[in-house]
């Protein structure tokens, strides 16, 4: 069974940075589409950021140029470095793996469908 852990959460003030990382338990889940979600008290989960087999990213437009999603395949692991946040960014952060080599848009409302595997969630609280 694939499991995925995050870890990297925490407590900054507005402006600060975190790095999330996603350690995968099978080697073969980092050749294909993976993900960040976040879910924030009382909203919808929102897609973050995606990359693909070649490392081809793609982000939601809310953080696109403030967070970077990267894999280090070799470590089987998944980072998200988030930088500049926001009150806004205030959620649980999920890592998301799925068994496809390409990855769908992250900001269509039904991407969630497509990763079969979740991580429990890492929460990120920023103050302002």
């Amino acid at each position: 069974q694939v499991r995925l852990v995050e870890s990297g959460g925490g407590s900054v003030q507005a402006g600060g940075s975190l790095r999330l990382s996603c350690t995968v338990s099978h080697y073969i889940y980092t050749q294909y589409c993976m993900g960040w979600f976040r879910q924030a008290p009382g909203e919808e989960r929102e897609g973050v950021a995606a990359i693909d087999s070649d490392g081809i990213t793609n982000y939601q437009a809310s953080v696109k140029g403030r967070f970077t999603i990267s894999r280090d395949n070799g470590k089987n692991t998944l980072y998200l470095q988030m930088n500049s946040l926001k009150p806004e960014d205030t959620a649980l952060y999920y890592c998301v793996a799925s068994v496809s080599r390409t990855c769908p848009s992250i900001r269509d409302v039904h991407t969630a469908s497509f990763f079969g595997y979740w991580g429990q969630g890492t929460q990120v609280t920023v103050s302002s």
